[in-house]
């Protein structure tokens, strides 16, 4: 009792060794990452691999994350993609069957796969695992730290009965060495590598390498049986300095805008600045020998390359070489990350840099002091052209951002995007590119545009380039849209929903010019009508002649029947100051009151008015509403908030109903003295049925009503005809106003920001360099 009340008392530390290491860690990580890819077990019972198929196959490959203690590594797993063999009710899995990897070592229909893993080419495996260090991790250098993770894997494939070989990596990664294991029923294969500095004369030869292949075998069988060989030369040419191009290099001066007559803005630049190959491997094969068949020792060989049966050629090109058009895609894509707005940009002084001046001067007495590079091209040329093509690009890569040169800017603006033949419209539309879905055609203004952006930004300011070309643009639509000029390289017709957004924005624009030129020429017309009435009767008459449609129909939301075509409300086009009659029915009216039909087209399938005697007259109507992408989407996004419930259902079906209370409207001032099935019978043959009836003189006629659809209590149809009045399509009201969607259209486009101009027309330049690689391939592959 006193020792435990003194505070002095010893205490003792007790160190639990049960607890685990970081080595015991580290290999149950690697265990549950084995059994979380579901590679326990036998794989003996996997498909064959057809010969071939290592190089035409897709290789798939899964990483993760391992930690030993403090120590970063990735576990990744590689396997050649097969489909999954049908199961036939049979248990093909054999207990004693030898791992599915040693049996791919004994296999030679893959050797030599040019596009594979090096473990794969070096040992013809297709499935693997590999244990590599992470990210900014040191190798493993040290033999003792080599042995524990060999130590680490082996432990993990016997715990978790995995026969998948798996590889540690050592040494630097540029080595490529490798160490591994792989372990079956009774049986392990140990993967081992040797780095030599020079290779011994004896092993320069299959002789010697067949001698060390036995040596390592160690079978007591004399004499040994056949052994089967693959072999392969491969020459390696590195240095290209001496020869000349096989292309002739591009153009720097004009491709970099070094003259301003000389830029091609409708052509995407091509080519590299630098040999962009760094070797050329030749490979000569004799894919399938037996020993006994060849000779080659240090004396005689039978292996001459020219009468190798295969030979095959690859290239290595060099790491990051500079190429203008992956350049220029570069640049423009960098573009999107960018925030400010246009206001922002232009309106940010320059900065004036203090050795202006002298750098000017550098650089011209550096472009007069350049040797001019001969032809054929040496390695001094091609030296020179390369500082000379980095120099431009600098040139042009300067910090300050500046806006377009006026010169250029006229260039671009009046010359390629609008040209002085631009008033004249095409109303025929363009043959649509089979790939340009989300871009724009390519003889298109947009796809013009998105081309002179990406260069201008390359070459002639960069950002506040790219603004200052942008604000001109829309200030030049605008111009267009008060002169009531159309607008070159657009298709006619409403904006086609498979274009990017941008390409529907202005075919909108050009929809709202058209309507707009359509509408001044009918009032000139019918006020040169009124001029010459007036001097043949002395005056006072009006024409009343339908005008020419010029507009197209909107669908106006939350507004009743009657805000639709309420006679105080902006017209469609109202010629006349006398007014229709606001009576909704036209059974008041005298029947064939020819003076009282307007907006006539012509008659219809002669046939009569149920009512009447009277011819069934096609009515002049308003066009549909030219609708672009996000309209769609805004308008649908207000008819889904109005839910579900009767009222909101009811209203839904208003709204969307809209165009069908303007056609009623015109067909009653067409036809005096219509009804309902009238109307139908244009409109909606289906659902007017008619059928063959005896009447009471026994006589066969035809008879016909509304379908039952149409006969269901509150039908949007019977209450539109209720509603609507007798107006001609000129006087209705104008239900897709042109000024105020064009100006709504400017103002979309004047607040774009270069970053969100990037975005649109970024599926027109990925099309586009898609086509240049194409036109460079084709004028360079012979055929």
């Amino acid at each position: 009792m006193a020792a435990d009340s003194d505070p002095e008392s010893e205490v003792f530390e007790i160190t639990d060794f049960t607890t685990a290491s970081e080595w015991e860690r580290f290999v149950s990580r690697v265990e549950e990452v084995l059994n979380d890819w579901k590679l326990i077990g036998n794989s003996a019972g996997k498909l064959s691999v057809e010969k071939g198929e290592y190089t035409s196959g897709t290789w798939g490959e899964k990483s993760q994350d391992i930690n030993f203690a403090d120590f970063k590594f990735f576990i990744t797993h590689y396997f050649l993609k097969q489909e999954s063999e049908k199961d036939d009710g049979k248990d093909k899995h054999e207990e004693d069957a030898f791992p599915l990897a040693m049996q791919d070592l004994l296999c030679m229909n893959n050797d030599f796969p040019p596009r594979a893993h090096c473990l794969v080419r070096w040992y013809g495996m297709r499935e693997f695992v590999v244990i590599s260090p992470g990210a900014n991790c040191e190798a493993i250098i040290s033999e003792s730290k080599c042995n524990l993770l060999l130590s680490s894997i082996s432990i993990s494939l016997a715990n978790s009965g995995c026969q998948v070989p798996m590889f540690v990596q050592t040494q630097q990664k540029w080595r490529r060495m490798y160490a591994g294991e792989c372990q079956g029923p009774g049986v392990r294969t140990d993967f081992e590598m040797v780095h030599l500095r020079k290779v011994p004369s004896q092993y320069n030869h299959l002789s010697g390498l067949l001698d060390i292949f036995k040596a390592k075998i160690g079978c007591t069988l004399s004499p040994l049986p056949p052994i089967n060989i693959a072999i392969r030369f491969t020459y390696i040419l590195q240095d290209w300095q001496q020869y000349s191009w096989p292309q002739q290099p591009p153009d720097f001066d004009t491709l970099l805008g070094g003259e301003v007559g000389g830029v091609e803005f409708g052509k995407l630049p091509f080519g590299a600045c630098e040999e962009p190959i760094s070797e050329l491997h030749l490979a000569t094969t004799w894919p399938h020998l037996t020993e006994g068949i060849v000779v080659d020792n240090d004396v005689y060989s039978d292996l001459d390359p020219l009468q190798a049966p295969h030979w095959s050629v690859r290239v290595r090109t060099a790491e990051n070489p500079q190429c203008l058009l992956g350049d220029l895609l570069t640049e423009f894509f960098k573009l999107c990350c960018r925030k400010e707005s246009n206001e922002e940009i232009l309106g940010r002084r320059l900065a004036e840099d203090e050795g202006k001046e002298n750098s000017d001067i550098s650089s011209a007495l550096s472009k007069l002091t350049e040797p001019a590079a001969p032809v054929p091209i040496s390695k001094l040329s091609v030296s020179n052209m390369m500082h000379s093509a980095r120099k431009h690009i600098r040139r042009h890569r300067r910090i300050d951002e500046s806006p377009l040169n006026t010169d250029i800017l006229n260039s671009v603006l009046l010359v390629r995007l609008c040209p002085a033949d631009c008033l004249v419209f095409t109303e025929n539309k363009p043959e649509q590119d089979k790939n340009s879905d989300y871009s724009a055609p390519s003889d298109s203004l947009t796809y013009r545009l998105a081309l002179c952006v990406c260069l201008v930004n390359y070459n002639h300011g960069g950002l506040r380039a790219v603004a200052h070309l942008w604000q001109e643009f829309v200030l030049e639509l605008r111009y267009r849209w008060e002169n009531n000029y159309l607008i070159h390289g657009l298709a006619g017709g409403p904006p086609d929903l498979r274009c990017c957004l941008l390409h529907q924005k202005l075919q909108m624009l050009n929809c709202c010019i058209e309507r707009k030129r359509a509408r001044d020429e009918a009032r000139k017309a019918q006020d040169g009508s009124k001029e010459r009435e007036r001097k043949v009767s002395g005056g006072g008459s009006q024409n009343s002649s339908p005008a020419p449609e010029g507009g197209a129909r909107e669908v106006s939301q939350g507004k009743s029947w009657d805000s639709w075509s309420d006679s105080e409300d902006e017209f469609f086009e109202c010629l006349s100051d006398q007014g229709e009659a606001d009576a909704p029915h036209a059974e008041g009216e005298k029947e064939g009151s020819k003076s009282k039909a307007e907006g006539r087209l012509h008659p219809y399938n002669s046939m009569t008015l149920l009512n009447s005697t009277e011819p069934l007259y096609v009515p002049v109507t308003q066009e549909p509403a030219p609708m672009t992408e996000d309209l769609l989407e805004e308008q649908s996004e207000v008819l889904a908030k109005l839910g579900t419930s009767a009222e909101g259902t009811h209203l839904r079906a208003r709204m969307q109903s809209a165009c069908l209370l303007s056609d009623m409207e015109s067909f009653k001032a067409a036809n005096p003295g219509c009804v309902l099935e009238d109307f139908v019978r244009w409109y909606s043959p289906r659902d007017y049925v008619e059928e063959e009836v005896v009447d009471e003189k026994g006589n066969t006629v035809v008879k016909g009503e509304l379908s039952a659809r149409m006969k269901i209590p509150g039908n949007m149809w019977v209450e539109a005809w209720e509603t609507a009045r007798v107006t001609p399509a000129r006087r209705q009201r104008r239900l897709f106003d042109d000024t105020k969607e064009a100006e709504k259209v400017l103002h979309y486009l004047a607040v774009q920001k270069p970053a969100d101009l990037t975005r649109h027309l970024l599926p027109c330049i990925l099309h586009a360099a898609i086509l240049k690689l194409k036109e460079e391939g084709e004028s360079l592959l012979p055929y």
